[in-house]
């Protein structure tokens, strides 16, 4: 994979992963509020509380400033210790495993075609949501949560709400959305993937760019605006569904339908300009990182082979 083509060796499975799971921390300390504005404009239009009723979002920096004036700062990094949560497990599979899976499809063959490219993504990004679903369904409801007088808190605390939903909502609560999730993080991770793979590869071969920090800035945010595009419906009804009561919707289906219904189908975009924004710059900081941190544990690595 362009993306992650190793220098010298292949760095071991365990190299890949750490430095996988550290770099998307690194990508959601510096997006995580663009994130918590993206869940609030995908819910706006289902809340009912008094107290919350009058307050509207409009835009990702009118949302952002919203929340500050209403709710302080700290509300925009609501949910972020399980969203760090959620990247350990997360990003450590569904991009440490990327070019192993890649490998194993191909039976270790270079350059492999973009259906095998696609269908490892799909698979690494399945298999992450399976692991790491109850860490994405307490972000969602901890940015969802305001922090308003006269609005009660669902949760205070990361290890509560996996308590609370747990003992209210059983483990099916823990693992609520998971199909459209599965589905939503199959998208993103091929696309985000492949599509950063072809931009790059693109820029390279016709020698627009040289294989440096510009052009690792446009394709990924190349790729986080075609992912943006393609995975925004199932985002929204992902969040709407995994951050509702229990009996609102039977099923993710009918929060498509209701949503459809009700809204329209501009409700299946809702919160895109964020979503755009955060993808772009996430992937830019996840993928420089990666790079970084991989090489920084390789050299290590090999420093301490010399030194035993």
């Amino acid at each position: 994979m362009v993306g992650f083509k190793p220098s010298d060796v292949p760095p071991p499975l365990g190299v890949k992963m750490a430095s996988a799971g550290l770099a998307a921390c690194i990508g959601d300390l510096v997006t995580f509020p663009l994130d918590t504005a993206k869940v609030r404009l995908q819910i706006q239009g289902e809340k009912s509380v008094e107290a919350a009723k009058n307050i509207r979002y409009r835009g990702v920096f009118g949302t952002l400033s919203t929340m500050i004036k209403t709710e302080g700062p700290r509300s925009l990094y609501n949910g972020l210790v399980a969203g760090l949560q959620r990247q350990v497990c997360f990003a450590s599979i569904r991009i440490g495993l990327y070019d192993n899976v890649k490998d194993f499809y191909t039976g270790g063959k270079d350059n492999a075609n973009i259906l095998i490219r696609i269908l490892a993504g799909c698979t690494t990004g399945a298999m992450a949501v399976s692991f790491a679903q109850p860490t994405d369904v307490v972000k969602v409801r901890f940015q969802a949560q305001m922090n308003l007088d006269g609005v009660a808190r669902r949760y205070n605390g990361t290890m509560q709400a996996y308590k609370h939903i747990f003992q209210n909502e059983g483990m099916r609560g823990l693992w609520k959305g998971t199909l459209p999730n599965i589905t939503r993080n199959a998208l993103v991770n091929c696309t985000e993937l492949v599509t950063y793979d072809l931009i790059k590869e693109a820029l390279l071969n016709h020698k627009l760019m040289s294989d440096t920090l510009p052009c690792h800035f446009v394709s990924a945010f190349g790729a986080g605006f075609v992912t943006t595009v393609i995975a925004s419906p199932v985002d929204v009804v992902k969040t709407r569904y995994m951050n509702s009561p229990p009996g609102q919707y039977r099923s993710a289906i009918n929060c498509s339908w209701t949503m459809l219904t009700k809204e329209g189908p501009t409700a299946f975009y809702k919160g895109f300009v964020p979503s755009f924004l955060r993808l772009g710059s996430w992937n830019v900081v996840m993928f420089v990182s990666f790079e970084q941190i991989k090489r920084a544990m390789m050299v290590t690595k090999k420093n301490l082979e010399h030194t035993n």
